[in-house]
């Protein structure tokens, strides 16, 4: 089974381009842990190019940040001016974040870079398997998770590492995966879900919109939107998805 690097995935304004011609530089949105992991990753494990770091303007502290492990001093600029520094004409914006607040603040964000016209990368890690899956962007795809054919991926979707991604199913925008899910054959995992580290799911199974599915759960049965699902076999909960995390 081949694996593909991310760095072959480009987008609509590039894809036509030769590619030494291609748009390569990247801001990354964040400067903490998630911000300084893609900064690592894309520095090892990509042709792209970082060369600044944004957030919003609340929480601008500092106007430069090294990330660990770098000589490199990188700016530190408001999201809310990006484009005045880094137009979205030569520079593209890589936005991986946790997924807190339902991952309703992932959500917020990558629709806010759109609005200013920035067009995102994602990376998929080249130790991953991927057997020519549709892949959004936006998308922070880590080392050891497998793709099977078939599945679709949507924008802004994390994988952390080690997942199994079963064939003919659909993930739509804003999912969290965590590490070491499992995601059995035709599921349709609905969008700003949030899958636990080492959630079991069963085949044709849908997971609702903004639902939570602890650590370790065992999901056989559909489950309804914004609810939270915990045990083996797994039982809705009292409290709201949102209400948790």
């Amino acid at each position: 089974m081949k694996e593909y690097k991310k760095s072959k995935y480009y987008y609509d304004f590039d894809r036509n381009k030769d590619p030494k011609d291609r748009v390569k530089k990247v801001v990354i949105f964040g400067v903490l842990d998630t911000a300084e992991l893609a900064h690592y990753y894309l520095t090892h494990d990509s042709e792209y190019e970082v060369v600044a770091f944004t957030v919003n303007k609340e929480y601008l502290k500092n106007q430069t940040f090294s990330p660990r492990g770098k000589d490199e001093i990188y700016p530190v600029v408001e999201f809310e001016k990006l484009e005045e520094h880094y137009p979205p004409s030569d520079y593209l914006l890589f936005a991986p974040m946790t997924g807190v607040k339902m991952n309703n603040l992932r959500k917020k964000i990558y629709e806010e870079g759109k609005a200013k016209g920035y067009s995102y990368i994602s990376y998929v890690s080249s130790k991953a398997t991927v057997c020519n899956n549709k892949i959004g962007d936006n998308c922070f795809i880590l080392e050891d998770n497998t793709l099977q054919p078939f599945t679709e991926i949507g924008n802004n979707v994390v994988m952390w590492s080690g997942n199994h991604i079963g064939h003919h199913g659909k993930i739509e925008d804003h999912v969290f995966f965590t590490s070491h899910v499992v995601l059995s054959g035709h599921c349709h995992v609905k969008e700003r879900a949030w899958l636990g580290v080492n959630a079991t799911i069963r085949d044709y199974t849908e997971i609702g919109e903004g639902c939570l599915i602890a650590m370790g759960s065992l999901i056989t049965k559909p489950t309804e939107d914004g609810s939270f699902y915990m045990g083996v076999p797994a039982k809705k909960q009292e409290k709201k998805a949102d209400e948790v995390y």
